[in-house]
């Protein structure tokens, strides 16, 4: 009987209705399963079948922007400066690459990729929207197209795009007033209206290119493209295409651009000239120059570091930003303010003994003329040919620092002219108030007469100099700079000249203080004893113009300048402002000589081969072909 009560005895009816509860709860959840399956099968292909058929169609269509076409720049004449020619760019397509690394490894097997473009690359991959492609190499030559073409079943996600690139066919000649494009940065997408550029890699950095951005990038354009499973584009459903960017013709002559920089041989400097009638810029040159088209496709930071640390400073553009003393050039303008304001007459002389001293018990410095044994007896006329120091100590005592300053100001000096490019300096054109604002201190009679004769704390620019030598020109009309000559649509083919933009006139002078100034500044090219005699020689025309020397650093009383004893760095300045033909001026022209010495031997010989080619139609320079 032990044995018996060790086992339990089954029963059958009990784990029959036990089996056939759990059967049934096994079937009201599949049954609950299958409802919520039909449910929301129902929900994916009927209620809402119009979202998922489209999802659906995404996956298969893709609509891709198309870059517009940039517009072309020439110069007056019809010479190229800027055009766009074919390049492969090799991209990648990240989200249909299953393995970065292993893809990045292959393609460094079959073409050059440096460490930084990889570094660019994997940067750009971090910010980059979905299903978009980034750039991995720029101008792939045709047998690396060729070789990623052979393998391109092995590279998915990797694609050659077709594009045109930027071009500068002549160069450094003009570097400093096209600029260039490079590639778009973070700082530009901060700036700009991201959905024309979707298709765009490039954008103007400088010079024209940037200043006139928004006309010759042009609008985009789209497509819908059906792809396979791969992401490769099978077949074209639909195109919207791009407008492209407008044409641009600037009032620049390219030749005068060649015959400029060839004049400067090994000097460093700049140059301006331009229409004084209607403000049309006809050369801008800064040298030295660099190539802008290193730039279009990025440039590695050990060269670029070269280029921005190099003593010559090729980057900087010395004609609208290099702010230097303006020297002798501004005595045209001191005695024009005398003679208005009546605090001289233009044949009445004084003694000049090669040395000026105020009357002044506590400033007792002997202030020198250029030249050591003085002019004798001279008036303004004179002076102004001659460029006597003495002469306008004098006058700028009279006129005192403020008037000074209210008069330079009326020609536009110590602003900024309004030309169509960015990044132009204002220079400076002191007053007590400056002074009092920048340095907290008083002015004393000594700085008026330093600043007098354009040294001290004055400061031009270049395209200032050219600007108030075509007000001279022009009997106090003045106009602002222009490099934009026209712009062509390239759809129509119709062209729109830029009218000539009017500043406000210097207030109305004397017609014989005008004739007065401007006589003098002839003496100085066609007068016996003119400061640039030597280059009006031989002149078919005649010409108005100034020379100046500023120099780069001060001399104590009782010193010597001693040029031969001094580096090339510390030489002087040498600047020539001159308007030619004196009779009806069609060419108004300002030309510095970094460290060159004199103005009348140095800058004045470079601007007559600008004016007499550009008056005479020859030279002996080659010029550039249409």
């Amino acid at each position: 009987m032990a044995k018996l009560d060790s086992f339990t005895l089954k029963d059958p009816i009990r784990e029959s209705l036990m089996f056939n509860r759990r059967l049934m709860i096994t079937v009201v959840v599949v049954i609950i399963l299958t409802l919520i399956l039909l449910g929301r099968l129902f929900l994916l292909q009927v209620i809402n079948n119009t979202h998922y058929t489209t999802l659906s169609e995404k996956n298969r269509v893709n609509i891709l922007p198309i870059a517009p076409t940039r517009g072309m720049i020439y110069d007056r004449n019809g010479v190229l400066i800027a055009h766009n020619v074919p390049s492969f760019i090799l991209q990648i397509v990240a989200e249909r690459v299953e393995n970065m690394e292993a893809t990045l490894s292959l393609l460094k097997q079959l073409i050059t990729l440096s460490d930084a473009e990889i570094k660019r690359f994997k940067r750009k991959l971090h910010r980059k929207r979905k299903f978009v492609s980034i750039p991995l190499r720029y101008r792939l030559s045709d047998t690396e197209v060729a070789r990623i073409a052979v393998n391109q079943y092995r590279l998915p996600g990797v694609q050659i795009k077709a594009e045109l690139s930027r071009h500068y066919p002549i160069g450094k000649l003009m570097a400093h007033v096209a600029g260039y494009v490079g590639r778009i940065s973070e700082a530009d997408l901060r700036q700009l209206d991201t959905s024309e550029y979707r298709a765009s890699s490039h954008i103007g950095k400088v010079g024209v290119e940037k200043f006139y951005e928004n006309i010759l990038h042009g609008k985009i354009g789209f497509q819908r493209v059906e792809s396979n499973a791969q992401g490769r584009i099978i077949k074209v459903l639909e195109r919207n295409l791009p407008t492209p960017g407008q044409t641009l013709y600037l009032n620049i002559d390219a030749n005068l651009q060649a015959i400029a920089y060839k004049a400067f041989g090994e000097d460093n400097g700049a140059l301006m000239a331009m229409d004084p009638e209607t403000g049309a810029v006809l050369a801008m040159i800064s040298v030295p120059s660099y190539d802008p088209n290193i730039f279009v496709h990025g440039l590695a930071s050990e060269d670029f570091n070269k280029l921005r640390k190099s003593p010559h400073r090729p980057l900087f553009n010395r004609a609208l930003r290099g702010q230097y003393p303006p020297g002798s050039t501004l005595k045209p303008l001191l005695g024009l303010a005398g003679l208005e304001l009546d605090e001289l007459q233009a044949y009445k002389p004084i003694d000049c003994k090669g040395w000026y001293v105020l009357d002044d018990d506590v400033d007792q410095r002997r202030y020198r003329d250029w030249k050591k044994t003085g002019h004798g007896s001279t008036n303004l006329i004179d002076a102004i040919a001659e460029s006597c120091d003495i002469y306008f100590y004098d006058l700028s005592y009279k006129l005192g620092i403020d008037r000074i300053h209210q008069y330079l100001s009326a020609f536009g000096l110590g602003n900024k002219t309004g030309i169509d490019m960015e990044g132009e300096l204002k220079g400076i054109i002191p007053n007590k108030d400056w002074k009092r604002r920048h340095y907290n201190e008083m002015w004393y009679p000594g700085e008026t007469l330093i600043n007098g004769i354009g040294q001290g704390f004055m400061l031009t620019t270049p395209l200032q100099l050219t600007s108030f030598t075509a007000t001279l020109s022009q009997a106090g009309k003045r106009v602002k700079p222009v490099i934009l000559k026209a712009t062509q649509d390239p759809k129509t083919g119709l062209i729109q000249t830029i009218k000539p933009q009017p500043l406000p006139s210097v207030h109305q002078i004397n017609v014989n203080n005008w004739e007065t100034i401007l006589g003098a500044m002839r003496k100085v090219v066609h007068g016996a004893k003119g400061s640039a005699r030597g280059m009006g020689y031989g002149l078919k025309y005649k010409m108005a113009g100034k020379t100046g020397t500023a120099q780069v650093f001060g001399i104590k009383e009782g010193e010597q300048y001693k040029k031969e004893e001094l580096k090339k760095k510390l030489h002087d300045h040498a600047l020539f402002v001159a308007f030619a033909p004196y009779e009806k001026p069609r060419i108004a022209i300002a030309v510095v000589v970094e460290n060159g010495g004199g103005g009348g031997s140095v800058a004045a010989p470079i601007a007559r081969k600008i004016m007499d080619h550009y008056l005479l139609g020859k030279g002996n320079e080659p010029v550039l072909v249409k």
